[in-house]
C-alpha cells in the first residue's frame, strides 16, 4: 500500500482503537466518524476512505479514527473523546485539527471542551450541542430496528435521513447490495453507540471551547434536525457556520466543495466572526 494511505492500531488502555491514515504532510487533520462506525470499523480500508482527502497529501497527515474496540456498556461521548485524545497522543500529536461528522462531531466538541490544548482547529459537521427530539426519533428508531434484526430497513431508513431526494434517486440500486455486504454479526457495538448518542449533552460546556471552530450543516437534516447550527453558533466563542442549501446529513458525501471548505479552513482559520 502507498506510503500516503495506510492502515494502523493503536494501543489505550486494556484495548486498541483502529485508524486509517493519509498523506505524509506535517499538519495533523483528525477526522471522527458518525454512528456508521458502530456497524464497521475503519479498519482495513484506507484505501477506500482516503480518496476524498488527496488535496490535504502533500501538507497533512491524516487520521480517520473508529471507536475503541472494547466498549462497556454505559460509555459516553465525553469518554470516547478521552479515549480519543489518548489516541492521538499515543500517535504523538501535539495538536491537530478535529473534524466530527455526526455522532463524530459530538465527540469532537468533548475533545476541544475537555482537552484545548490539543485542537488547532475545530470543524462540527452534521452535527448538534445535544439528543434533540430529532436525534432522539432517528436514533431510537434505528435502535428498534436492530433489535428486530431488519437491517435493510436499518440502511433504508437511515438513507432516507442522510441524503437528498436526488442522490437516493441515482443511488437507490445501490441500498441492498450496501445492507448485504456490510451487516454486522452483532449489534453489540451499535447499541453502546447509539445510547451513548441519546444521553449527549454539551449544551453547558460549549463556551469553553477555545479552538476557531467551522460549522457546517445542511438545511433539511432529518438525522440531528436544523436548529444544532444556530445553538452551537450562540455558544462557542470564535465560529463561523456555513449551511448547504437543499442537502441535509449527507453534505459531506453530497456537496463537491466540502473537503476543499475544509481544507481552506485548516489552512486560513477564521475569515469572519
Amino acid at each position: 500500500m502507498s506510503k500516503n494511505v495506510r492502515n494502523g492500531i493503536v494501543k489505550i488502555g486494556d484495548t486498541d482503537m483502529y485508524y486509517a491514515a493519509f498523506g505524509t504532510g506535517e499538519k495533523r487533520l483528525v477526522v471522527l466518524p458518525g454512528l456508521s462506525d458502530g456497524f464497521a470499523t475503519v479498519d482495513g480500508k484506507a484505501w477506500l476512505l482516503g480518496a476524498p482527502y488527496k488535496k490535504f497529501f502533500k501538507d497533512y497527515t491524516v487520521y480517520m479514527f473508529s471507536r475503541k474496540n472494547k466498549m462497556h456498556e454505559g460509555y459516553s461521548i465525553r469518554e470516547m473523546a478521552s479515549d480519543q485524545v489518548l489516541a492521538m497522543k499515543e500517535l504523538g500529536m501535539e495538536k491537530a485539527s478535529v473534524l466530527g461528522v455526526s455522532q463524530g462531531g459530538m465527540v469532537a466538541q468533548f475533545v476541544a471542551i475537555d482537552h484545548p490544548e490539543i485542537v488547532e482547529r475545530l470543524i462540527l459537521t452534521v452535527t448538534a450541542p445535544y439528543a434533540n427530539d430529532v436525534v432522539k426519533d432517528a436514533v431510537g428508531g434505528w435502535i428498534e430496528m436492530a433489535k428486530r434484526d431488519d437491517y435493510l430497513k436499518l440502511m433504508e431508513d437511515t438513507a432516507i435521513k442522510m441524503y437528498s431526494d436526488a442522490f437516493l434517486k441515482k443511488n437507490k440500486l445501490m441500498l441492498p447490495v450496501v445492507a448485504r455486504l456490510t451487516k454486522p454479526k452483532s449489534y453489540d457495538r451499535f447499541y453502546i453507540n447509539a445510547h451513548a448518542i441519546l444521553n449527549f449533552d454539551a449544551r453547558q460546556f460549549l463556551n469553553k471551547i477555545s479552538a476557531p471552530t467551522l460549522i457546517i450543516a445542511g438545511d433539511n437534516d432529518k438525522t440531528v434536525g436544523n436548529d444544532g447550527p444556530k445553538e452551537m453558533s450562540a455558544a462557542i466563542p470564535n465560529n463561523e457556520v456555513y449551511i448547504y442549501k437543499g442537502l441535509g446529513h449527507g453534505v459531506h458525501e453530497e456537496a463537491k466543495d466540502f473537503y476543499d471548505r475544509v481544507y481552506e479552513f485548516c489552512e486560513k482559520g477564521i475569515q469572519s466572526v
